[in-house]
């Protein structure tokens, strides 16, 4: 029995051991390939292949990827100085609103302030030279009611000061005998009329003369004609102009913004401050604005732009010649007349063509009759010898 037990052990060894070799036999031995050598078996084969290749396909894959991530990490960083910049533009405004904000608060405190002191100081009374108070019709009254009364005069004053001429008299009182004064009165205007602003390269900035002007100042000097010189612009510019302009002194006067009066935003001419008798002032000025009270005493001539060829002031000196020749007592019926023109000096030159015309016909007309009565006279004188 135990014979048969062993030999039957040794029988299951034994086919045991065959079956494994049998299956060792049909079954390959696994091995592993790394991916490397995957890559380099498909990249670097040379040989023709059925199989589909995935190298391309593997590389586009990675491309798009990398491009996407790249895409999206600038889209990120993108949007990360978006919100930076917009939360920078946010801190600034907000400091621009709180440094607006107080600067309001402090101009407006600053001129409260100085409102208040300004009414203060002129509303104070006004002290003599041993500090004793100055009574005024203000006096008797409250202190606000003195204090806003006082302040109130002082508002009026400075607006007259600035509105109105300086001083009620522009002009002294006409020369009495044995001095000389003029008949007439001609108030000129400086800028675009003598003289117009002119710049080049070479010279820059400079006043222009109008062609004639010497010729015409001259022919205006006194005792034809008292030249004022009145204008808009300030005296300090003026002044060495003028000195240049006039080196003769035809120029009488010289009368400038200060004198002038503010009003609706422009400076006009004030003749009844002149001192003289209206009848006899004649205005020469181009702006509408500046004579828009005294019509009726103005000439008004185009506006010099710098043309050489103007001849204005040459024309303009023989009608001015004519008035005084004539003796006209009232200017303003010849300036009327000769408003209705919009070229006053080309109508002053066709009238003077016309009365030449006349004056030739009419010694024309005479020097025949004269002939005439010559030829008549002249048998009966000798028949009577």
């Amino acid at each position: 029995m135990a014979f048969a037990v062993k030999s039957l052990r040794s029988l299951s060894k034994i086919y045991n051991g065959k079956c494994r070799v049998s299956f060792s036999i049909f079954r390959q031995p696994v091995t592993r390939t790394s991916l490397v050598q995957t890559a380099q078996k498909y990249c670097y084969n040379t040989k023709a292949s059925d199989h589909p290749k995935i190298t391309g396909s593997f590389a586009k894959s990675l491309g798009m990827t990398a491009q996407s991530l790249a895409q999206e990490m600038m889209d990120k960083k993108r949007i990360e100085e978006e919100r930076q910049e917009e939360e920078e533009q946010k801190k600034k405004r907000e400091r621009t609103k709180k440094f607006m904000k107080y600067s309001f608060y402090f101009f407006g405190a600053s001129a409260s302030f100085s409102f208040a002191y300004a009414v203060y100081k002129l509303g104070q009374p006004i002290y003599d030279e041993n500090g004793n108070i100055i009574e005024d019709e203000y006096s008797h009254l409250p202190y606000v009611e003195m204090i806003y009364k006082r302040f109130r005069r002082e508002i009026i004053f400075y607006r007259k000061f600035i509105q109105e001429p300086s001083r009620p008299k522009l002009l002294p009182d006409p020369l009495k005998y044995p001095y000389i004064q003029p008949p007439y009165t001609l108030v000129l205007e400086v800028k675009d009329l003598l003289l117009c602003p002119d710049w080049t390269y070479e010279t820059g900035w400079r006043f222009k003369k109008r062609p004639y002007v010497d010729e015409f100042l001259e022919a205006v000097a006194p005792p034809q004609f008292e030249v004022v010189v009145y204008t808009a612009e300030q005296g300090m510019n003026l002044f060495p102009i003028l000195d240049a302009l006039d080196p003769n002194g035809y120029i009488m006067y010289r009368l400038f913004r200060d004198a002038t009066r503010f009003t609706d935003g422009h400076h006009v001419k004030d003749l009844t401050s002149l001192n003289r008798d209206l009848s006899k002032v004649i205005v020469v000025d181009w702006d509408d604005d500046s004579i828009k009270y005294y019509p009726e005493n103005t000439l008004k001539l185009k506006r010099w732009t710098g043309d050489d060829n103007d001849k204005d002031l040459y024309h303009l000196a023989a009608f001015l010649k004519t008035i005084s020749v004539t003796n006209v007592e009232d200017v303003r019926e010849v300036l009327n007349y000769y408003r209705q023109f919009d070229d006053p000096l080309k109508a002053f030159r066709e009238n003077q063509r016309k009365l030449l015309e006349q004056l030739e016909e009419e010694n024309k007309t005479q020097k025949e009759n004269g002939k005439h009565l010559t030829s008549r006279w002249s048998p009966s004188f000798l028949r009577n010898r």
